[in-house]
């Protein structure tokens, strides 16, 4: 493998098959090699956490029939050679040249779209029944988790925790749910939006318990630090992720303190050549006034675009309003823009009803994020009036029979 690519894409995944999709749509037409480290074809992640653990049959690619999740891309057609079950062992960017488990591969372009992988409790690794959930193949391992209704204990109150919760009590399990802080989504979201959060875990018949870290995972059974012990089939841990950039150790890209790779607003690496995308970058926002390490799918969508057209020799800056959703004990949560605690949170609806939103204001009064349950129209013109920085009326915005539009129209 010492033939020179004229583009090579680290990450097959969304961020990596958008990228090479970007480039041809954008006149690329020389080669371009994907690389992926998964055996299976290029998917996507969210229906992981969602519709294929919903689903009665296992994934499809995974063994079984069930839910589709491989993207519709014919890589012959587009003219990428797909290089699928490779990982990335080293960088050498003086040289322009990716190690891989094939041997060397050098470049003229590079694009690092390594994504993120899920953090692990400490001394879990390789112990039977404790899962993550990340890949296709994490999924098809839970799917008998709740095909025979095991008792399931979750590890971590977050988005991904939540979400599996939901899938394995539609499937018939008896879920706990544990987490160390007090509530849950606590590192994210205030008191004010979460407190009502904590009650849809009770009306799906979830146990959650908030403020009790794991001291310990045996088989069998989960441990907390107060030393109660929680019967456990299996145990899913949802604690976070962080950027998949160990392999670029002493390479010459630039690494920051949260293991992210330092990318300008171009998103263009401290290496020559070089430009990093989705999961596994950071970059700085004028929009916010600070670099955004973003963990979520619209990230991975729109990113690419603007890596590809800088790489063909544009100018563009990249700086998003970030945008996730998440399905959970029947709800769809969105979440738009980036809020700080120095903003004003105005509420838009009782958090106790059926839908809600809550939007975040700063000193001047332009809307910076918004947060809705079950209130799409909201998130779509909160969208709108985030990237274009209008400032809207508080009074008006706290009127959920106000549109949104309508409180910036007026301010």
């Amino acid at each position: 493998m010492s033939e020179r690519s004229a583009v090579v894409i680290v990450g097959a995944g969304m961020a990596g098959v958008q990228t090479a999709m970007a480039l041809r749509e954008l006149g690329w037409r020389e080669d371009i090699t994907l690389l992926g480290d998964e055996p299976h074809p290029p998917y996507d992640r969210p229906p992981l956490s969602k519709a294929v653990l919903l689903d009665a049959a296992a994934p499809a690619g995974a063994g079984g029939a069930g839910v589709d999740v491989r993207f519709d891309v014919d890589f012959d057609a587009l003219g990428v050679d797909l290089r699928l079950g490779l990982r990335a062992q080293a960088l050498h960017a003086a040289d322009r040249i990716v190690v891989t488990e094939a041997g060397p591969l050098p470049y003229d372009h590079l694009v690092l779209a390594t994504g993120a992988y899920p953090v692990a409790l400490p001394g879990t690794a390789g112990l039977p029944g404790v899962h993550l959930l990340r890949t296709l193949d994490d999924a098809a391992a839970l799917r008998p988790v709740l095909d025979s209704r095991q008792q399931v204990v979750v590890v971590g109150a977050g988005w991904i925790g939540a979400e599996f919760a939901t899938a394995a009590r539609q499937a018939g399990c008896e879920v706990t749910v544990v987490e160390a802080a007090d509530r849950p989504l606590s590192g994210v979201l205030p008191e004010v939006v979460t407190t009502p959060m904590r009650g849809w875990y009770a009306e799906a018949g979830v146990d959650l318990r908030t403020g009790t870290p794991v001291s310990a995972v045996e088989p069998g059974a989960v441990v907390l630090a107060d030393g109660s012990r929680l019967a456990a089939g299996a145990v899913v841990v949802g604690v976070g992720a962080r950027p998949a950039t160990g392999w670029l150790a002493g390479s010459g890209v630039e690494l920051g303190e949260d293991g992210a790779v330092v990318a300008d607003d171009r998103l263009r690496t401290t290496a020559p050549g070089v430009f990093a995308v989705g999961d596994c970058a950071s970059f700085p926002s004028a929009r916010y006034g600070e670099r955004m390490l973003i963990h979520h799918w619209d990230n991975a969508l729109q990113g690419p675009r603007t890596a590809a057209a800088n790489l063909l020799g544009g100018d563009e800056r990249y700086d998003p309003v970030p945008y996730f959703w998440s399905e959970q004990f029947g709800r769809f949560v969105q979440y738009a823009g980036h809020h700080t605690d120095a903003d004003t949170l105005v509420l838009r609806g009782d958090p106790d009803s059926a839908a809600w939103s809550v939007c975040w204001l700063r000193a001047d009064g332009v809307l910076a994020a918004v947060l809705v349950v079950d209130r799409p129209r909201d998130l779509a013109q909160a969208r709108k009036l985030i990237a274009r920085s209008a400032a809207v009326d508080p009074a008006l915005a706290a009127d959920p029979t106000v549109p949104l539009a309508a409180a910036a129209a007026r301010a």
